[in-house]
Protein backbone atom coordinates (compact mmCIF):
# COMPACT_ATOMS: atom_id res chain seq x y z
CA UNK A 1 0.00 0.00 0.00
CA UNK A 2 2.73 2.46 0.99
CA UNK A 3 4.75 2.03 -2.25
CA UNK A 4 1.58 2.65 -4.28
CA UNK A 5 0.83 5.84 -2.36
CA UNK A 6 4.44 6.97 -2.78
CA UNK A 7 4.32 6.38 -6.54
CA UNK A 8 0.99 8.20 -6.77
CA UNK A 9 2.46 11.17 -4.92
CA UNK A 10 5.64 11.25 -7.02
CA UNK A 11 4.08 10.80 -10.45
CA UNK A 12 0.67 12.47 -10.01
CA UNK A 13 0.16 14.74 -7.01
CA UNK A 14 3.56 16.45 -7.03
CA UNK A 15 3.59 17.20 -10.82
CA UNK A 16 0.02 18.54 -10.64
CA UNK A 17 0.92 20.64 -7.60
CA UNK A 18 3.97 22.05 -9.40
CA UNK A 19 1.88 22.89 -12.48
CA UNK A 20 -0.65 24.74 -10.31
CA UNK A 21 2.18 26.55 -8.50
CA UNK A 22 3.96 27.71 -11.68
CA UNK A 23 0.66 28.79 -13.25
CA UNK A 24 0.64 31.78 -10.89
CA UNK A 25 3.96 33.06 -12.24
CA UNK A 26 5.30 34.76 -15.32
CA UNK A 27 8.18 32.36 -15.84
CA UNK A 28 10.35 31.67 -18.87
CA UNK A 29 12.70 29.22 -17.17
CA UNK A 30 15.70 29.87 -14.99
CA UNK A 31 15.70 31.40 -11.54
CA UNK A 32 13.77 34.56 -12.25
CA UNK A 33 10.01 34.30 -12.07
CA UNK A 34 7.41 36.93 -11.24
CA UNK A 35 4.27 36.22 -9.24
CA UNK A 36 1.23 37.47 -11.19
CA UNK A 37 -1.64 35.79 -9.32
CA UNK A 38 -4.49 34.62 -11.53
CA UNK A 39 -3.41 36.70 -14.54
CA UNK A 40 -2.58 33.58 -16.56
CA UNK A 41 -6.07 32.19 -15.92
CA UNK A 42 -7.72 35.50 -16.86
CA UNK A 43 -5.74 35.42 -20.09
CA UNK A 44 -6.76 31.80 -20.61
CA UNK A 45 -10.46 32.70 -20.50
CA UNK A 46 -10.01 35.04 -23.45
CA UNK A 47 -7.57 32.87 -25.42
CA UNK A 48 -9.25 31.85 -28.68
CA UNK A 49 -6.55 29.29 -29.51
CA UNK A 50 -7.13 27.58 -26.15
CA UNK A 51 -10.89 27.56 -26.74
CA UNK A 52 -10.47 26.13 -30.24
CA UNK A 53 -8.02 23.49 -29.02
CA UNK A 54 -10.45 22.36 -26.32
CA UNK A 55 -13.22 22.22 -28.90
CA UNK A 56 -11.02 19.93 -31.00
CA UNK A 57 -10.51 17.76 -27.91
CA UNK A 58 -14.25 17.71 -27.25
CA UNK A 59 -15.19 16.82 -30.84
CA UNK A 60 -12.54 14.11 -30.84
CA UNK A 61 -13.96 12.74 -27.58
CA UNK A 62 -17.49 12.65 -29.02
CA UNK A 63 -16.27 10.78 -32.11
CA UNK A 64 -14.31 8.30 -30.00
CA UNK A 65 -17.27 7.60 -27.72
CA UNK A 66 -19.56 7.03 -30.71
CA UNK A 67 -17.18 5.09 -32.94
CA UNK A 68 -14.59 3.53 -30.62
CA UNK A 69 -16.98 2.46 -27.88
CA UNK A 70 -19.99 2.00 -30.16
CA UNK A 71 -18.23 -0.12 -32.78
CA UNK A 72 -16.39 -2.07 -30.08
CA UNK A 73 -19.72 -2.92 -28.42
CA UNK A 74 -21.17 -4.19 -31.71
CA UNK A 75 -18.06 -6.23 -32.55
CA UNK A 76 -17.97 -7.68 -29.03
CA UNK A 77 -21.63 -8.69 -29.29
CA UNK A 78 -20.85 -10.52 -32.54
CA UNK A 79 -17.79 -12.22 -31.04
CA UNK A 80 -19.82 -13.44 -28.06
CA UNK A 81 -22.66 -14.64 -30.27
CA UNK A 82 -22.81 -17.86 -32.28
CA UNK A 83 -22.93 -15.96 -35.58
CA UNK A 84 -19.21 -15.22 -35.95
CA UNK A 85 -16.65 -17.88 -36.83
CA UNK A 86 -12.86 -17.71 -36.25
CA UNK A 87 -13.39 -15.62 -33.14
CA UNK A 88 -9.79 -15.86 -32.00
CA UNK A 89 -8.53 -14.54 -35.34
CA UNK A 90 -10.95 -11.61 -35.29
CA UNK A 91 -9.97 -10.68 -31.74
CA UNK A 92 -6.27 -10.82 -32.65
CA UNK A 93 -6.75 -8.72 -35.80
CA UNK A 94 -8.81 -6.08 -34.00
CA UNK A 95 -6.45 -5.89 -31.02
CA UNK A 96 -3.23 -5.74 -33.07
CA UNK A 97 -3.23 -1.91 -33.55
CA UNK A 98 -3.42 -1.45 -29.76
CA UNK A 99 0.10 -2.82 -29.28
CA UNK A 100 1.57 -0.28 -31.70
CA UNK A 101 3.08 2.89 -30.28
CA UNK A 102 1.02 6.02 -31.09
CA UNK A 103 4.11 7.44 -32.81
CA UNK A 104 4.21 4.44 -35.17
CA UNK A 105 0.48 4.79 -35.88
CA UNK A 106 1.02 8.48 -36.57
CA UNK A 107 3.76 7.79 -39.13
CA UNK A 108 1.71 5.03 -40.81
CA UNK A 109 -1.34 7.23 -41.26
CA UNK A 110 0.72 10.23 -42.30
CA UNK A 111 1.89 8.09 -45.22
CA UNK A 112 -1.68 6.92 -45.92
CA UNK A 113 -2.89 10.53 -46.08
CA UNK A 114 0.01 11.91 -48.14
CA UNK A 115 -1.42 13.97 -50.98
CA UNK A 116 1.09 12.82 -53.63
CA UNK A 117 1.94 9.19 -52.86
CA UNK A 118 -0.45 8.28 -50.05
CA UNK A 119 -2.42 5.03 -50.11
CA UNK A 120 -5.81 6.74 -49.79
CA UNK A 121 -5.43 9.03 -52.81
CA UNK A 122 -3.82 6.16 -54.76
CA UNK A 123 -6.89 3.99 -54.17
CA UNK A 124 -9.20 6.83 -55.18
CA UNK A 125 -7.25 7.29 -58.42
CA UNK A 126 -7.30 3.55 -59.12
CA UNK A 127 -11.11 3.44 -58.98
CA UNK A 128 -11.47 6.65 -61.03
CA UNK A 129 -12.77 8.72 -58.12
CA UNK A 130 -10.34 11.60 -58.53
CA UNK A 131 -13.02 14.10 -57.50
CA UNK A 132 -12.71 12.66 -53.97
CA UNK A 133 -8.96 13.29 -53.77
CA UNK A 134 -8.12 15.81 -51.07
CA UNK A 135 -5.10 17.25 -49.28
CA UNK A 136 -6.29 15.34 -46.21
CA UNK A 137 -3.82 16.91 -43.77
CA UNK A 138 -3.64 20.40 -45.29
CA UNK A 139 -7.34 21.22 -45.56
CA UNK A 140 -8.57 23.13 -42.51
CA UNK A 141 -12.09 21.79 -43.00
CA UNK A 142 -11.23 18.09 -42.90
CA UNK A 143 -7.95 17.77 -41.01
CA UNK A 144 -9.58 16.91 -37.65
CA UNK A 145 -11.80 14.32 -39.33
CA UNK A 146 -8.69 12.81 -40.90
CA UNK A 147 -6.91 12.64 -37.55
CA UNK A 148 -9.93 11.06 -35.84
CA UNK A 149 -9.74 7.95 -38.04
CA UNK A 150 -6.34 6.60 -36.88
CA UNK A 151 -7.14 7.37 -33.24
CA UNK A 152 -10.43 5.47 -33.45
CA UNK A 153 -8.78 2.66 -35.44
CA UNK A 154 -5.98 2.12 -32.92
CA UNK A 155 -8.05 1.80 -29.76
CA UNK A 156 -11.19 -0.09 -30.83
CA UNK A 157 -9.42 -3.35 -29.97
CA UNK A 158 -8.87 -2.27 -26.37
CA UNK A 159 -12.59 -1.74 -25.81
CA UNK A 160 -13.41 -5.00 -27.58
CA UNK A 161 -11.28 -6.86 -25.02
CA UNK A 162 -13.01 -4.98 -22.17
CA UNK A 163 -16.51 -5.66 -23.52
CA UNK A 164 -15.88 -9.31 -24.38
CA UNK A 165 -14.65 -9.92 -20.82
CA UNK A 166 -17.83 -8.34 -19.43
CA UNK A 167 -20.19 -10.08 -21.85
CA UNK A 168 -18.77 -13.52 -21.09
CA UNK A 169 -19.85 -13.04 -17.47
CA UNK A 170 -23.51 -12.79 -18.49
CA UNK A 171 -25.19 -16.16 -17.76
CA UNK A 172 -25.98 -18.04 -20.97
CA UNK A 173 -29.35 -19.08 -19.51
CA UNK A 174 -30.61 -15.50 -19.83
CA UNK A 175 -29.95 -15.47 -23.58
CA UNK A 176 -31.51 -18.92 -23.98
CA UNK A 177 -34.67 -17.78 -22.18
CA UNK A 178 -34.83 -14.68 -24.37
CA UNK A 179 -34.43 -16.82 -27.49
CA UNK A 180 -37.35 -18.99 -26.40
CA UNK A 181 -39.43 -15.82 -26.08
CA UNK A 182 -38.56 -14.93 -29.68
CA UNK A 183 -35.87 -12.31 -29.08
CA UNK A 184 -33.41 -11.88 -31.94
CA UNK A 185 -29.77 -10.80 -31.70
CA UNK A 186 -30.53 -7.07 -31.77
CA UNK A 187 -33.14 -7.32 -29.02
CA UNK A 188 -30.77 -9.40 -26.90
CA UNK A 189 -28.08 -6.75 -27.30
CA UNK A 190 -30.45 -3.89 -26.40
CA UNK A 191 -32.44 -5.46 -23.58
CA UNK A 192 -29.91 -7.89 -22.05
CA UNK A 193 -26.31 -7.15 -23.00
CA UNK A 194 -26.51 -3.35 -22.77
CA UNK A 195 -28.11 -3.11 -19.29
CA UNK A 196 -25.90 -5.86 -17.86
CA UNK A 197 -22.69 -4.25 -19.14
CA UNK A 198 -23.63 -0.65 -18.36
CA UNK A 199 -20.87 -0.27 -15.76
CA UNK A 200 -18.35 -1.51 -18.33
CA UNK A 201 -19.74 0.92 -20.91
CA UNK A 202 -19.34 3.74 -18.38
CA UNK A 203 -15.71 2.83 -17.74
CA UNK A 204 -15.06 2.62 -21.49
CA UNK A 205 -16.64 6.02 -22.12
CA UNK A 206 -14.62 7.60 -19.31
CA UNK A 207 -11.42 6.04 -20.70
CA UNK A 208 -12.25 7.32 -24.19
CA UNK A 209 -13.06 10.84 -22.99
CA UNK A 210 -10.04 11.15 -20.70
CA UNK A 211 -7.79 9.68 -23.40
CA UNK A 212 -8.99 12.23 -25.96
CA UNK A 213 -8.49 15.12 -23.54
CA UNK A 214 -4.79 14.25 -23.22
CA UNK A 215 -4.17 13.14 -26.82
CA UNK A 216 -0.83 14.33 -28.15
CA UNK A 217 1.40 11.85 -30.01
CA UNK A 218 -0.84 11.13 -33.01
CA UNK A 219 -1.41 14.81 -33.75
CA UNK A 220 2.21 15.77 -33.09
CA UNK A 221 3.41 13.25 -35.67
CA UNK A 222 0.64 13.58 -38.28
CA UNK A 223 0.11 17.35 -38.45
CA UNK A 224 2.06 19.05 -35.67
CA UNK A 225 -1.17 20.90 -34.85
CA UNK A 226 -1.50 22.42 -38.32
CA UNK A 227 -2.40 23.71 -40.75
CA UNK A 228 -2.09 26.81 -38.58
CA UNK A 229 -3.84 25.77 -35.38
CA UNK A 230 -6.64 23.81 -37.09
CA UNK A 231 -5.70 20.48 -35.49
CA UNK A 232 -4.17 21.85 -32.30
CA UNK A 233 -5.48 20.18 -29.14
CA UNK A 234 -4.98 21.21 -25.53
CA UNK A 235 -1.85 19.15 -24.87
CA UNK A 236 -0.28 20.35 -28.12
CA UNK A 237 -0.99 23.99 -27.22
CA UNK A 238 0.47 23.51 -23.73
CA UNK A 239 3.58 21.88 -25.24
CA UNK A 240 4.16 24.64 -27.80
CA UNK A 241 3.56 27.39 -25.24
CA UNK A 242 5.89 25.85 -22.66
CA UNK A 243 8.73 24.34 -24.67
CA UNK A 244 8.76 26.30 -27.93
CA UNK A 245 7.68 29.76 -26.76
CA UNK A 246 9.34 29.21 -23.35
CA UNK A 247 6.30 30.53 -21.47
CA UNK A 248 6.25 27.94 -18.71
CA UNK A 249 3.88 29.84 -16.43
CA UNK A 250 1.19 30.22 -19.06
CA UNK A 251 1.82 26.67 -20.31
CA UNK A 252 1.20 25.42 -16.76
CA UNK A 253 -2.07 27.36 -16.65
CA UNK A 254 -3.13 25.73 -19.92
CA UNK A 255 -2.34 22.29 -18.46
CA UNK A 256 -4.36 23.02 -15.33
CA UNK A 257 -7.24 24.24 -17.50
CA UNK A 258 -7.20 20.99 -19.48
CA UNK A 259 -7.19 18.98 -16.25
CA UNK A 260 -10.18 20.90 -14.85
CA UNK A 261 -12.21 20.48 -18.05
CA UNK A 262 -11.32 16.76 -18.13
CA UNK A 263 -12.48 16.27 -14.54
CA UNK A 264 -15.75 18.08 -15.32
CA UNK A 265 -16.38 15.85 -18.35
CA UNK A 266 -15.62 12.69 -16.35
CA UNK A 267 -17.98 13.87 -13.59
CA UNK A 268 -20.69 14.47 -16.21
CA UNK A 269 -20.19 10.94 -17.55
CA UNK A 270 -20.63 9.54 -14.04
CA UNK A 271 -23.82 11.54 -13.53
CA UNK A 272 -25.30 10.54 -16.90
CA UNK A 273 -24.54 6.84 -16.42
CA UNK A 274 -25.71 7.01 -12.81
CA UNK A 275 -29.12 8.19 -14.02
CA UNK A 276 -29.09 5.61 -16.81
CA UNK A 277 -28.40 2.78 -14.37
CA UNK A 278 -31.35 3.79 -12.19
CA UNK A 279 -33.66 3.27 -15.17
CA UNK A 280 -32.72 -0.43 -15.27
CA UNK A 281 -33.02 -1.04 -11.52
Amino acid sequence: MLPSVALFLIFTIIPVGMAVYYSFFNWSGGKNKKFIGIANYVRLLGDDVFHDSLMNNFLLAVCCVIFQVGIAFIISSLICSKMLKLKGFHQFAIFMPVVLAPVVVGFLWKIVYNQDYGLLNFLLRSINQESWIRPWLDDVGIVMKSITVPIVWQWIGLYVVIFVSAMKNIPEEIFESAALDGANGIKKAIYITWPMTLDTVKISVILAVSGCMKIFEHIYIITGGGPGTASTVGAMYAYKTSFIKQKFGYGSAISVGIMVVSLVLVAMCNIIFGKGKKRYE
